[in-house]
């Protein structure tokens, strides 16, 4: 059909372009490309002609004789044009095995050997994908392949995301030296005498870790009295996570604790707004900075009068 047409035509011709730009140290413009393809393939359908795309072993000659220019694009479109409308004649004297040659050369310039010497070097998940995705394109088709490729990469992609994102939480009930707090907080949550659960967030957070960070807080010791949910290095979350910053903050009211939220950018505020996640919490529960959130949290669970005795 034209759409699996279409979907083929560009996939080939941005694969060729990225052989290009490997080969000659560039950097295309997809959408240039595209949108040129597609023109000149919408003036051929016009005609009667037929669809065409980049074909990468074309372009690796191309590149090879030292064509780097547009120019060499035309010539080759005008030799081309010059072998329909008559000089076909002349081609069929050339010898099958020379053109043989030629294709075998091309092919084997097509590979990046230098990849496939530091194969041994790159990480496991990431040459079985390679090779799983060469499989499908030579067993079953471009469009599989490319699909199950990016989906693959994708997760794989997703999944570290969310084991960085889960290094970054940071559960403080008796902080040390490296705690990202500062002296009149540490003071608090050390007199609190691990009543006080500080629940440190840091960088964007995804769906893909948003599970785990419920998880974290469930496994953790059932000893505390109050929550603080810090958000203060956290620029963005998504839906999901405000969903399991919810379930958080309500499994933490059903087991009878306090819960306060502290340094919310207006991104993250957004987004639980929008959940409904602040009618959850008294309005004196929700600061702008972690340190107001902590005095509230000491002088509720009475850490405040231990202190200062």
């Amino acid at each position: 059909s034209a759409l699996i047409l279409a979907v083929l035509g560009s996939i080939d011709s941005l694969l060729t372009s990225l052989v290009a730009d490997n080969m000659v140290r560039t950097h295309h413009d997809s959408d240039r490309e595209l949108i040129g393809q597609g023109i000149g393939n919408t003036i051929a359908g016009i005609f009667g002609g037929l669809p065409g795309a980049g074909a990468t072993m074309r372009t690796v000659v191309n590149i090879r004789a030292g064509g780097r220019t547009p120019i060499s694009g035309a010539l080759h479109a005008i030799v081309l044009l010059s072998v329909v409308l008559g000089a076909g004649t002349l081609a069929r004297y050339i010898p099958h095995v020379v053109l043989a040659g030629i294709l075998i050369k091309v092919g084997t310039d097509i590979i990046d050997w230098d990849l496939l010497k530091r194969a041994r070097q790159a990480p496991r998940t990431g040459v079985m994908l390679m090779f799983a995705v060469l499989f499908l394109t030579v067993f079953v088709d471009l469009i599989t392949s490319v699909a199950v490729g990016m989906v693959a990469a994708s997760l794989l992609l997703v999944h570290r995301m969310a084991q960085l994102q889960l290094k970054n939480i940071r559960v403080i009930t008796d902080p040390d030296d490296e705690s990202p707090l500062c002296e009149e907080a540490m003071t608090i949550i050390r007199a609190a005498g691990g009543r006080i659960l500080l629940y440190h967030l840091s960088g964007p957070l995804s769906f893909g870790a948003a599970k785990d960070m419920v998880r974290r807080l469930a496994l953790i010791d059932n000893s505390y009295d109050a929550l603080v949910l810090d958000f203060a290095n956290v620029p963005t979350i998504d839906f999901t996570t405000g969903i399991a910053i919810e379930d958080m903050i309500h499994d933490a009211q059903d087991s009878g604790r306090h819960v306060f939220l502290s340094g919310a950018q207006p991104p993250v505020r957004d987004i639980l707004q929008r959940l409904g996640v602040f009618r959850l919490l008294k309005e004196e529960h929700d600061f702008t900075r972690r340190l107001y959130a902590l005095k509230q949290a000491a002088r509720l669970i009475g850490a405040e009068e231990i202190r200062g005795a």
